[in-house]
């Protein structure tokens, strides 16, 4: 038997002692994201991160869209301190930080914070405190087939009336062939079916409420809108649209079932990526259709990434943040993936790098989209709120959760849309009085 020496007991100790000081050191971060393309190619690409701060270590929980919010916001009102970086927008950020539930995004100069879109910057600031960082951009926009449209002998311009996008579904429409002439969200919740059929509503001329705050589901304006909504789907739409949102649009879009879809413009990258698409050379984009008005015809939206207050591990999520949200992140995925990969609607710089014009057929287009957008003058006739697919109220969540249900309702025929919108307004008149609004 051979006896270690007592010089190489204390040896051997102190390398155990460091191994376990090591192991200790290092700090699991939980980070809680939409399954969305670009997040999860966030993730596949996090190991670069892992690898340059080995005391990090990064834990997923990815979500469906609708669990997500609730998730948390659930997470976040309760300060339960369950996920330390989560990925909200520009309707929770605003809120949440001036409430103090979330920390304020640390920017040095590297980051390069004035790079950051202003419209994009802006409706994720507090008093211009940074309070998210965003992953990626988007407003909404028309995709449709070009070879289809040209086919029919017809064009889509910029800002079309939505008569004229009825008369293209109706012409493109050839279910038999396995194409329907209109792909739209349909699926219940205040960020899926709702976040469509606001800015639908607003180019109708309609608003969620009046100046006193009282809502406004039951006037002509959104009785049209959504009339005009429910027959289009119903008539052009593939079958099932009640169940679809982004995800499965793209994947029918992406298979050549759709002619026109109008949706967030991030979905552009996909749909004209040939790696994902089998029509991406047949792709062209537009601005949003029109009815009585441009205003609030297209949504502002960005994926950001925010740092709860209840986290304990502040200074980790921060380096995750900023990495995540950088121009070094941008150009990570352009080498890995290419140009027309890369998240955008988030920095001027992107659109000025000729490489990105070269691969990203649709670049001026969504930034056109994304700059005409204004959460600030949002209706037709004067809004007391901001927000152009929402209104930036705490009470929102809750009363866009009820609308996006009765008005999924109105799509299967389970209920009139007249219907639907009267029980809307109720409870969305509940909500308002109840927080003492009026």
């Amino acid at each position: 038997m051979k006896f270690l020496s007592r010089a190489a007991l204390v040896s051997a100790a102190t390398i155990s002692l460091g191994i376990s000081s090591l192991a200790s050191a290092v700090e699991e971060i939980t980070i809680a994201t939409v399954n969305n393309g670009h997040m999860i190619e966030m993730q596949k690409l996090s190991s670069h991160f892992e690898k340059a701060n080995p005391d990090i270590k990064l834990k997923w929980v990815t979500l469906e869209e609708g669990v997500l919010r609730q998730n948390v916001t659930q997470d976040i009102a309760n300060k339960s301190g369950l996920y330390d970086v989560m990925t909200i927008g520009m309707y929770e950020t605003p809120i949440w930080g001036k409430r103090g539930w979330l920390k304020e995004i640390n920017t040095d100069a590297s980051y390069d914070v004035d790079d950051i879109l202003p419209a994009v910057r802006k409706g994720l600031s507090v008093d211009g405190k940074l309070y998210a960082a965003p992953f990626y951009g988007e407003s909404s926009m028309i995709m449709y087939r070009k070879d289809l449209v040209e086919k029919a002998g017809m064009t889509i311009e910029d800002r079309p009336t939505w008569g004229h996008i009825r008369d293209v579904a109706a012409a493109l429409h050839k279910p038999k062939d396995g194409v329907y002439g209109i792909c739209l969200r349909g699926k219940s919740g205040w960020g899926d079916n709702m976040a469509f059929i606001s800015t639908m509503a607003n180019s109708f001329g309609a608003r969620w409420f009046d100046e006193k705050w009282k809502p406004q589901l039951t006037t002509p304006a959104w009785t049209h809108a959504v009339s005009f909504y429910v027959d289009l789907l119903k008539n052009y739409g593939p079958p099932g649209s009640s169940s679809n949102s982004f995800n499965e649009i793209l994947a029918l879009f992406n298979e050549g079932k759709c002619g026109i879809w109008i949706d967030a413009t991030i979905a552009a990258s996909f749909v004209s990526d040939p790696k994902q698409s089998k029509v991406a050379d047949k792709v062209a984009f537009a601005q949003s259709p029109v009815a009585v008005t441009d205003k609030g015809a297209n949504w502002l939206w960005a994926w950001s990434l925010a740092i709860p207050a209840a986290t304990k591990h502040a200074d980790a999520a921060q380096k995750f943040v900023t990495w995540a949200t950088s121009k070094e992140y941008i150009q990570l995925v352009a080498d890995t993936q290419g140009w027309g990969s890369v998240p955008t609607g988030t920095r001027t710089s992107t659109y000025e790098n000729p490489e990105f014009l070269k691969a990203a057929v649709f670049a001026s287009a969504e930034l056109k989209a994304i700059n005409s957008a204004n959460p600030e003058d949002n209706t037709l006739e004067p809004s007391p709120y901001i927000g152009v697919q929402f209104a930036a109220i705490p009470e929102f969540q809750a009363i866009g959760m009820a609308t996006g249900q009765m008005l999924t309702g109105a799509l299967t025929g389970s209920v009139s849309v007249e219907k639907a919108l009267q029980s809307a307004n109720v409870s969305a008149d509940r909500q308002m009085r109840q927080s003492g609004y009026y």
